[in-house]
């Protein structure tokens, strides 16, 4: 679902950027600027996966297993800081028509040849670097659903395509008011896990000293549930466990590793044992997420 969510958000911002830009480039006749179009299209879409390459070859080159910890940490806090910036800030103005007709406009006034070309690339790269940045926090925390980022694609360039070269009069506020709301969830989920993280380097670092702790069984937490198991107690079903082979245990679906967890884990935040800071983290970044999606799509009267 995660996929699904991101993908279809951020291409479908990046289809009605490049509809609106080649509708008018069509109706001006500026032939030979739609080429330099789809080829910055296809550009910022190579630099994009440039991008993932070179995300997930930093993140298997670091060996250390605490300093990776802490590498996924920083990476989630960013992402989930980037994530809500461009969502209420910065993707509102590009999906403006008027506004991209302007920039389109000057560009193919513009003396230069490529103005067109850089204009797009830019554009979409940003899309593409979202994309990237979103999916592989998302990764990260959950394993990545191939049928969902593809099925977000197909329905965003589905879409861009029947608003803008079909004329068709479809509104958007809907999709982008429900879509906000979930990366709102993932942004809280981010920091969720990030804090999780950084938890885990400061145990696997042996920083606990600074803290004043001798061992990570003195972290207090407000919850502790659903302990993995050597052994199931009397009573309970298989039903609800999974047996981790690797580490000898029973792990119930609900815990954040188990099958039904994990799920929760990406989508929400979810975390069967968190210690304090983690959760107020989660709450401070939902609240302030769930504000600011309240300023901007509450109801029109």
């Amino acid at each position: 679902m995660n996929q699904f969510i991101i993908a279809f958000r951020e291409c479908l911002e990046a289809a009605l950027i490049v509809g609106i830009i080649y509708t008018f480039l069509s109706k001006s006749n500026l032939t030979a600027q739609i080429k330099k179009m789809w080829y910055a299209v296809a550009a910022a879409i190579i630099a994009s996966i440039g991008v993932a390459f070179a995300l997930e070859y930093v993140n298997a080159s670091i060996e250390n297993e605490s300093m990776a910890k802490l590498a996924e940490s920083v990476f989630m806090f960013v992402t989930a800081g980037f994530l809500l910036y461009v969502v209420f800030w910065l993707s509102k103005s590009m999906a403006s028509k008027d506004a991209v007709e302007k920039l389109a406009s000057e560009a193919a006034g513009s003396a230069s040849k490529w103005s067109i070309f850089i204009l797009v690339f830019f554009a979409i790269l940003r899309e593409g670097f979202e994309t990237v940045m979103f999916l592989f926090g998302s990764s990260l925390q959950t394993s990545f659903s191939y049928i969902g980022f593809f099925s977000g694609i197909i329905l965003a360039c589905l879409i861009g395509y029947l608003i803008v070269v079909q004329g068709r009069r479809i509104n958007l506020r809907p999709f982008f008011s429900v879509t906000s709301l979930f990366l709102v969830l993932f942004a809280a989920g981010m920091v969720a896990y990030g804090t999780h993280e950084m938890e885990e380097f400061v145990v696997k670092g042996g920083h606990l000293e600074f803290f004043g702790m001798e061992s990570k069984a003195e972290i207090t937490r407000p919850w502790n549930v659903l302990v993995p198991q050597a052994e199931l107690e009397a009573g309970a079903s298989e039903l609800f466990y999974n047996f981790n082979e690797k580490k000898g245990k029973y792990i119930h679906v609900l815990h954040d590793k188990g099958s039904v967890g994990v799920f929760l884990k990406g989508f929400f935040g979810y975390n069967s044992n968190p210690n304090w800071i983690e959760l107020f983290a989660w709450l401070l970044t939902l609240g302030f997420g769930l504000r600011i999606w309240r300023r901007f799509y509450k109801p029109v009267a």
